[in-house]
């Protein structure tokens, strides 16, 4: 039986019954938590996939080969399933987990282990959200100022989509926060438990990213400072013990869930932190309006992305929280060494400010936004709630103004969450007002968007939807088929290359294409700006307006003489070629058309076009118009020089898959490189050999080798051109050759070059740093050099 109301009642007025309102104080973090981990259960199925999820999977299957003593998946590269040598030194203390709660649930279609990855990999976010809340609260003492700091931990729109489909960098972010808390805690109880369970995180979160490494002597130089303010005797004992403890837990830790790292623990050490600084994978992401490549990115890099992809409510509290906590240390220093609460926030400082500086002085390769620096967002929100909390202590005597404050801070969170609302399921594209986005193409030419296509699979089960009972092929990739349910699954096909799609979906966005506002039937929009597009490539499901717009453009181009003759005849005006075949079978669909540009003067191409045959695109705007077959490739506004222009072979799978079934040379303007050719078979090359003659080109500023080979067969194609550039200085290598004697920069043939006309061309740039010596030959895989010839280069 409940008690009488008026029992209970001097029970409530001494405070002994908590309260609902108390109830809800006291444990608002944690419901806000489970909020989110329910709304996360509803919407992880609208994120999409990301490319790195299948090598994710396979890493953490390889360790786990390895751990059951099958060891040649990790160890032995020449193995077919085995891991490339960068896939080796990623960790695997997320990655392991998912996999064995994948076995352990019986899921054996990618359907389901995708969700699952996702709710786990979200769920991970949130439990990090819940410790910077518990961290926020131990520093401030304040359970509003803790709130705060967790809704700007979940509100970050960027790092909330990756929260579900990013399983390494947000997964660090998290455990960063695991370990700030545990770091806190531990000094705070000062006890051989809490410094044991402090190095069990740290361990973990190094063997995450290495960068979690930096931590060990982050944590040891704070209990360094523990050592002067004591006498000597019991208390360094215990300092010198409980660090120690750490030392050995951190490391047993990291070096347990590591098993690469088993055989050679210092190689493993040393090879993971130059992967850090020099990626091999290197990208030319958009950035500020230009494509620089990821390993020349310049100093400001992460400062803009940050300052662009942050909430502006987060970045005001967080850059006065920063100027408190500098201008506290440098009003009192000497307080480091006794304020744990001080030296603490300067420590949060420093993750905040060190990492993006260390990136810019080792020029770290570097792209798609700042995801790989998502971890110093962890201090940042602690700063930004350190803020916070001294504007509400200085307003604390005009208590209005101070609720208008926390006010203006709930405002700007709601309209965060409803951009987040309006901009779902791509959040990870989100700008603030720093960016223009006023314009459709302002946003596009500025900054990569939707990067990892996200969007795909709601492009494809909108066309399933649109068109029911069909079987559906479209041109995409396969990942993105995988993740829709069996039943949608079923009735797609993906057209592997392309070949004889119902539907092309393309990432181009709007003012790439002349045909694409006419000829769509799924368009997804982003600041104005068309992310994806779903396009049918046959007429008959074609809405009137795109007939008639490539019907005019197929009048426009056949009202010209072609500048090529073949099975498909080629027109080009001054912005476009157009591909074209009469009388065209449903089959013939099934085509692949290349266009490489060599510019006269290397000067005229963007700068990040450092190779001559850099603009290399493949027809994406091929479509049927009846019985005829029509294809566009745009031309860029630098296109200068000579095309190197070709049909592709897409009909068989092997070594001949994507070589041409014809190739020709088309000048822009003279003299074209034909002449050019000629013009040196004229006189003497810098080397010939058996196969091909080297020329060395340093006229009019051009610092190239031309490769030039008559009465070439397409067996080639499967040969590499060996070239290694001997620098005066080695200091001069770039950073993927460091610690060589030479630049190696083997190719295949079509990579800078063809074969038009039955004559193999080759034209290759030369770097820029003084030279002392090229090697250059042919090789053929299993069977060494065919020649090899050293060429006489002037300084």
């Amino acid at each position: 039986m409940f008690p009488p109301p008026l029992a209970i009642a001097p029970q409530l007025a001494a405070g002994k019954i908590p309260t609902a309102l108390h109830l809800l104080t006291t444990y608002s973090g944690l419901m806000v938590c489970g909020i989110f981990a329910l709304l996360g259960l509803f919407l992880a199925g609208e994120y999409g996939i990301n490319y790195d999820e299948s090598t994710q999977r396979h890493i953490a299957a390889a360790n786990w080969d390895y751990i059951r003593g099958r060891p040649d998946g990790i160890l032995v590269k020449s193995e077919a399933n085995s891991l490339v040598l960068s896939d080796r030194l990623y960790g695997v203390a997320f990655e392991l987990p998912l996999l064995l709660a994948e076995r352990g649930l019986g899921l054996t279609d990618y359907y389901d282990v995708h969700r699952q990855r996702l709710i786990l990999t979200h769920l991970f976010f949130i439990l990090g959200g819940f410790f910077c809340y518990r961290l926020a609260y131990r520093l401030f003492g304040s359970r509003l100022i803790a709130l705060v700091a967790l809704l700007f931990y979940l509100l970050h729109p960027r790092l909330y989509a990756q929260s579900y489909i990013n399983s390494k960098d947000p997964v660090f972010l998290s455990m960063f926060v695991m370990s700030l808390y545990l770091l806190e805690r531990a000094f705070r109880r000062d006890t051989i438990g809490a410094f044991a369970l402090l190095g069990i995180a740290v361990g973990l979160l190094t063997n995450l990213r290495i960068m979690g490494l930096l931590m060990f002597p982050a944590v040891i130089a704070l209990r360094g400072l523990d050592w002067f303010p004591v006498g000597k005797g019991p208390e360094r004992k215990a300092i010198l013990l409980t660090g120690g403890v750490f030392l050995l837990t951190g490391v047993l830790t990291w070096y347990t869930l590591t098993p690469y790292a088993w055989a050679n623990p210092g190689n493993y050490l040393a090879a993971s932190l130059d992967l850090t600084v020099n990626h091999p994978t290197i990208l030319s992401p958009v950035f500020q309006g230009e494509r620089i490549p990821s390993d020349q990115q310049p100093p400001h890099y992460l400062p803009v992305w940050f300052g662009i992809t942050t909430p502006p409510l987060i970045l005001l509290a967080g850059f006065i929280g920063v100027a408190v906590v500098a201008a506290r240390v440098c009003r009192r220093p000497a307080a480091v060494f006794r304020n744990n609460r001080l030296r603490f926030q300067l420590l949060l400082l420093a993750a905040f400010l060190l990492p993006p500086l260390a990136a810019a002085l080792l020029g770290a390769n570097q792209y798609e936004g700042w995801r790989h620096s998502y971890f110093i967002y962890a201090p940042f929100v602690l700063l930004a709630a350190g803020g916070l909390h001294w504007l509400g202590d200085s307003l604390a005597r005009q208590r209005r103004y101070r609720a208008e404050m926390y006010g203006l801070a709930g405002l700007g969170l709601g309209l965060v969450l409803l951009q987040m609302a309006q901009i779902h399921p791509l959040q990870y594209s989100y700008f603030n007002f720093l960016v223009d986005r006023t314009t459709p193409e302002r946003l596009r030419t500025q900054y990569e968007l939707d990067y990892w296509q996200l969007l795909t699979p709601a492009a494809l089960e909108y066309l399933l939807a649109r068109y029911p009972g069909e079987t559906l092929t479209a041109r995409t990739e396969r990942r993105h088929r995988n993740i829709l349910p069996p039943a949608k699954r079923q009735r797609l096909r993906v057209a592997a290359g392309g070949r004889n799609a119902d539907f092309d979906l393309l990432y181009q966005q709007e003012g790439s294409q002349p045909d694409l506002a006419f000829n769509s039937v799924y368009r997804r929009r982003l600041y104005n700006n068309t992310v994806i597009t779903a396009r049918p490539a046959d007429s008959a499901r074609m809405p009137p307006p795109a007939v008639a717009a490539y019907g005019e453009l197929y009048r426009q181009a056949v009202a010209g003489e072609p500048i090529i003759r073949a099975d498909y005849a080629v027109y080009r005006d001054s912005k476009r070629l157009t591909f074209v075949r009469e009388n065209c079978p449903p089959e013939s669909r099934d085509v692949w058309f290349g266009v490489k540009l060599f510019p006269h003067r290397p000067e005229t191409l963007p700068p990040h076009l450092w190779r001559p045959g850099s603009y290399a695109t493949f027809e994406n705007s091929r479509v049927r118009l009846g019985d005829v077959c029509l294809a566009v490739i745009q031309l860029p506004d630098y296109a200068q020089g000579d095309l190197m222009i070709s049909r592709r072979n897409l009909g068989n799978w092997g070594p001949a898959a994507g070589l041409p079934l014809w190739e020709e040379l088309y000048s822009l303007s003279q003299p074209g490189l034909g002449d050019l050719i000629a013009g040196y078979r004229g006189g003497n090359p810098a080397a010939g050999a058996d196969a091909f003659d080297v020329f060395l080109d340093r006229e009019k500023g051009r610092n190239r080798l031309i490769y030039a080979k008559a009465d070439c067969t397409p067996a080639e194609y499967e040969t590499t051109i060996t070239l290694h550039i001997r620098p005066v200085d080695l200091a001069d290598l770039p950073a993927y050759n460091r610690g060589g004697s030479f630049d190696n920069r083997d190719f295949p043939l079509d990579y800078y070059g063809g074969r038009p006309g039955g004559e193999c061309v080759a034209v290759v740039p030369l770097p820029e740093y003084p030279i002392a010596g090229i090697r250059t030959g042919q090789a053929v895989a299993g069977r060494g050099d065919l020649w090899s010839v050293e060429l006489a280069v002037g300084r």
